[in-house]
């Protein structure tokens, strides 16, 4: 698998909207689950009765599998961490359920992804110093459980860093984990409505303690800018709902920023939303007729501005890649933030606070 590279986010066994065909003709190479939603539908045993999540959502290539730690503390109605694990109570029918790492290590296994995560808890984004460090310190030591309980010898577990937005214990948090020798290491914890100067001084933080050997991987982060941000940092990889998201809100990503195809100025436009993509949405069909599709709310909208965006964040790591293998990665940074226009910082962190306090948030919804 080539690096640096985006994973789509399938947390319920599916690419919303899409099937497997059609994100591997899109040129997606690696797909994350989520061992948290998956454990409360269908359950943990039915994906490994039926041959495990690969044969389950007729997906061949790699998947990720995140602990669902994260889900935990903010989508469960109710949450009571201890050392042990965490209790709580499921955001869909209320039933009550405890998770140690020892448990999230075993159903990962049994799901069969090849790359798997420690269990960790994530503090809120406006949570103190000291319930940081706790959070942090917790994570560590659910870490070393996960490792000492992992017994598949084919999948990958990587272990995450956790400690806010403050710099001694993103510092502490990476050496401690780093200690454990993983094959791959996660910084998690951010994009969850700081600024996005906060996030990229975290992640400097954080960078020199990760061996340049092994995977580096930025969790929830994958707008165009950022991606491009975050390689520029030496991230390898990628995970996020947004792409998919905003294109069943009717936000197209171009060379210029994302583009609002429900606007009256594409009503008769008879060029593509993008001509310079050669994604099936824009070989096939004018931005007329996703307009129109997208104004009679037809299910047909969501599919074709989801195979354009995920098309254009691979096409997006395929340039990256490229301009890394030719040295010129800073020029090809410098040209694309030149002409994409990013969305206003306040919007952005009114919008993502929305996201997050929606019961539906990181369900890849």
């Amino acid at each position: 698998m080539p690096t640096p590279a985006f994973l789509p986010v399938a947390s319920q066994g599916t690419v919303k909207a899409l099937i497997p065909e059609e994100l591997e003709d899109i040129g997606i190479t690696i797909i994350l689950g989520n061992a948290y939603h998956l454990y409360l539908r269908p359950g943990i045993d039915i994906v490994e009765k039926l041959g495990g999540l690969h044969k389950y959502m007729c997906w061949d290539g790699p998947i990720l599998t995140d602990s669902g730690g994260y889900q935990v503390f903010s989508l469960a109605r109710l949450c009571r961490v201890t050392d042990d694990g965490v209790t709580f109570r499921s955001h869909i029918d209320g039933s009550e359920h405890h998770l140690t790492p020892e448990r999230v290590t075993e159903f990962q296994q049994k799901l069969g992804a090849d790359i798997i995560m420690a269990l960790d808890e994530c503090p809120a984004v406006n949570a103190d110093m000291v319930k940081v460090r706790e959070a942090a310190d917790r994570t560590y030591r659910w870490a070393e459980r996960c490792w000492k309980h992992h017994q598949s010898p084919d999948q990958l577990l990587f272990g995450i860093i956790q400690g806010g937005v403050f710099p001694e214990l993103r510092q502490q948090s990476a050496a401690a984990i780093t200690s454990l020798d993983f094959p791959g290491y996660a910084i998690g914890g951010l994009s969850l409505g700081e600024a996005k100067e906060q996030t990229w001084s975290m992640v400097d933080e954080t960078m020199p303690f990760l061996p340049q050997d092994k995977p580096r991987y930025l969790m929830g982060v994958g707008s165009p800018e950022d991606i491009i941000e975050g390689v520029s940092h030496g991230i390898d990889l990628f995970d996020s709902a947004l792409p998919t998201r905003v294109a069943r809100n009717g936000a197209i990503f171009t060379m210029q920023g994302r583009q609002n195809i429900r606007k009256a100025s594409y009503k008769g436009r008879e060029q593509p939303v993008d001509a310079d993509c050669d994604c099936y949405t824009c070989r096939t069909f004018s931005a007329a007729y996703l307009h129109h599709l997208f104004k009679c709310e037809e299910l047909l909208a969501y599919r074709l501005a989801t195979i354009h965006n995920l098309r254009f964040i691979v096409r997006l790591m395929q340039k990256i890649e490229n301009a890394i293998q030719q040295g010129t990665f800073t020029i090809f940074k410098k040209d694309f933030l030149s002409q994409y226009k990013v969305t206003d910082e306040e919007i952005r962190l009114a919008q993502k606070q929305k996201w997050l306090n929606s019961p539906r948030q990181h369900t890849g919804i």
